[in-house]
C-alpha cells in the first residue's frame, strides 16, 4: 500500500512540475492535480498496454518514436476524464508526457535510491 502512495505522490509532483514547464498543460487546483495523477496512473496501467500492442507495427516502423504519441494520447485521455485538467494540443500532450515521464523517473530513482541506502 505504501508503494502505491509513494508512486501516486511521485506522479503528482511530476505533474505539478510538468504544468510549470509545459505551457499547454494546466490544472486548476491541487485537488485536481491529485485526481489527475491518480487517473494518469490508471490510464497508464489499463489503456496504455492496449494502445502499445495495437500500435506496435507503427512504433517499430518509426524506431520507437510513435511511442511518444501513445504517451501523449494517454495524457490527453486523462485530461478528458478529469475536469479542471486541460491539455491544449497534441504538441503539448507529447511534450507534457515526455516531461512527465522524465521527471517521474528522476523522482522515483531518487526515492528508491535513498530507500536502499
Amino acid at each position: 500500500m505504501s508503494g502505491f502512495l509513494v508512486h501516486w505522490l511521485v506522479m503528482a509532483v511530476a505533474l505539478l512540475v510538468t504544468t510549470r514547464l509545459v505551457g499547454g498543460v494546466q490544472v486548476s487546483s491541487y485537488a485536481t492535480l491529485a485526481v489527475a495523477a491518480l487517473v494518469i496512473g490508471f490510464v497508464n496501467a489499463l489503456v496504455k498496454p492496449v494502445l502499445v500492442i495495437f500500435t506496435l507495427p507503427l512504433t517499430i516502423l518509426t524506431l520507437g518514436l510513435f511511442y511518444l504519441v501513445v504517451n501523449g494520447a494517454c495524457l490527453m485521455l486523462a485530461a478528458a476524464l478529469v475536469p479542471g485538467f486541460t491539455v491544449n494540443s497534441w504538441g503539448s500532450a507529447i511534450v507534457g508526457a515526455l516531461v512527465l515521464s522524465v521527471i517521474g523517473w528522476l523522482l522515483s530513482s531518487v526515492l528508491v535510491g535513498s530507500a536502499r541506502a
